[in-house]
This record gives structure tokens, sequence and C-alpha cells, in this order.
């Protein structure tokens, strides 16, 4: 393969979840997505309307290469998401759409792709520790689900996992954990990761709080949780948005082990980046660190807090450059 020529750009990129669709368009190789846009998933029936309508409010020349990252697996032609009932094949797509070349990954590779880019205002460290050159790389980010992947060295650059490492069980680090993952339990046949951390897990922890107290929670959502833990009016969303801390970094933890991402460990999605002074505050770093034997291993990886609001279109951007022209 070799680099896409000129005459292919502009390239569409996008970023599926199961609660935003975000696309941008690239004019050129290593540009900066532009005329970018967000639209909630849920509104359309599947990629192609969702593309289609971006699509339509644009001047210019019509994309003829097109990439983005989904949230569900990417296994083959058909592709049916996680966490929104799209189902789609990825042929028929790009035939719909007439794209001359459409690439689909995992959101969460998009996003790894982007992380060798960014750099300065684009992170928040968490703790200490300096990365070490030509090491693995971790990444995870909590949103609609826990998203999980990483950069493993190839020669001069990475491979991007495709991985489901959102879906892992999850374990409990002490006494209090434990009682949270047993109420969990009685909900879910299987307490992965994901049921904890992700926008309705950090929901089900505050339900959970609530009951180990003999409370009955208020019927809130997600956003209205961690609003009122970071302006600490309510003590069992305090509460929740804690273990949600404490929890990540044990699974960020057990990730930088599994991979010996000794080149660091990136924490994307929607909720950590807007936690702010609160994430830094909490036992992230401490349960990250706390892995006895190996405390000291870890304590020298350092943690970040993706910043950059649209990393995953660059990441988008860079699959579709590195696929190339046959």
């Amino acid at each position: 393969m070799s680099a896409p020529s000129l005459h292919t750009y502009p390239h569409l990129v996008g970023d599926i979840g199961g609660t935003h669709a975000r696309f941008a368009l690239v004019t050129a190789p290593g540009a900066a997505p532009e005329a970018t846009r967000t639209l909630r998933s849920g509104d359309f029936a599947g990629p192609a309307e969702a593309i289609a309508h971006y699509l339509e409010a644009l001047p210019g020349a019509r994309p003829r290469w097109c990439a983005f990252g989904i949230a569900t697996p990417v296994t083959g032609d058909d592709v049916r998401m996680t966490n929104l009932d799209w189902v789609f094949s990825i042929r028929g797509l790009r035939q719909t759409l007439r794209f001359e070349r459409l690439e689909v990954v995992n959101d969460f590779t998009a996003l790894a792709l982007s992380l060798p880019a960014l750099a300065g205002e684009d992170l928040l460290a968490v703790g200490g520790g300096r990365p070490v050159a030509g090491r693995a790389i971790g990444l995870l980010g909590a949103g609609t689900g826990l998203g999980v992947s990483g950069l493993i060295p190839c020669g001069d650059d990475y491979v991007a996992l495709e991985a489901e490492g959102g879906h892992v069980t999850l374990p409990a680090s002490d006494a209090g954990e434990a009682a949270l993952l047993a109420r969990l339990a009685t909900r879910y046949p299987h307490v992965s990761a994901e049921r904890a951390l992700s926008g309705p897990g950090l929901l089900a922890l505050y339900e959970a709080h609530a009951a180990l107290r003999g409370e009955v929670g208020e019927a809130l959502t997600p956003a209205e949780v961690s609003a009122r833990a970071l302006a600490g009016t309510c003590p069992l969303c305090v509460a929740a948005l804690g273990s949600f801390c404490a929890m990540l970094g044990t699974v960020a933890a057990d990730l930088a082990l599994t991979l010996g991402a000794r080149g660091g460990i990136y924490i994307g999605g929607g909720i950590v980046p807007k936690l702010g002074d609160f994430f830094v505050r909490s036992g992230f770093r401490a349960r990250f660190e706390s892995k006895g034997r190996f405390s000291g291993y870890l304590a020298a990886i350092p943690t970040w807090v993706i910043r950059a609001p649209h990393a995953a279109l660059i990441g988008a951007a860079r699959a579709l450059e590195r696929h190339g022209e046959p």
C-alpha cells in the first residue's frame, strides 16, 4: 500500500458511539479535522442515514474516501452495535454511499491510532512516571460503554489493538467493593467492568450505594450523578463517582500489566475528561499503583486523561491514510 494521493481528498472521518456520532472532513494528509458536527446516534436508523444527513449540509466536493470508528467489535463485513440497535454491512454501506474506499474499525482502535499525535494541552497528567520509548501503550475510556485498546510496537511504528477488554470480569479490591459488586450481580448475570465503568454503570453504582445504605436513590441520569458529585451536593453521588474512579484505577492497572504498557496509559471516553480535579484527587492513581509486588512497576508508568475533543477523528484519518492506495 502507498499513502493516499491528494486527489482522494477530502476524506470523511467519523466516530460513532452509542449516544453520539461525530463526523468531520480531512482535506490533506496530516491536516486537522474540520467541519466537525455531532449528531445523536439514536436519531438515525443506521450509519448510512447519519452520514447522509451530515453530507447534505456540506458544500463542495463529495468525499469519496471514508473511515470511522464505531463502538462495537468489527470482525467482518456484518456489524452489529453493542449499545444501539444498528446492524449493517460494510460493503453495503460503501455501495449505498458510493464511497471508493471505506474503513470501519472499533472506536477505541481509532482513538488508539491518534495517541502519537497528542501532546501538550491535549493531555492531563494524573500521577507520576515517565513513558518508555518503544514500549506498549494502553488505552481505556468510559462512555456509553467501556472501550479498551492499545498500541503495540511494530518496527518503527505501532499496531493498534482491536480489543473488547471492557467486558472482562470486574474484580473487587476491598470489602466495600465486594458488597457493591454483589448488588450489581443481582441485576446482571456477568458483572463486567463495563457494568460499573460506563454511564449506565455510574448510575448502577449510585443505586447500589443507596441500597447498601438502606436508602432509596432518586431517579437520576448518569450526567446528573456526575454533576451532583462534582458540586458536592449529594453524598451518594460523591460515593458513586469515587467508586467509579477507584475501580477504573484497578482496570487500568490490570491493562498496564497485561500489555506491559511502559509507554503509558491513556484515558478517554465521554466521562473522565469532564471530571477535572475530581478525578485528579480521586482514588484512581492510588488504586492504579496498588498491586503489591508490582506497585513499583506501576508507579513508574504515567497516566494521562485525553482532553483533545476530537482525538478519535484524528485516529480515523490515520486509519485511512495507513490503508493507502492499492
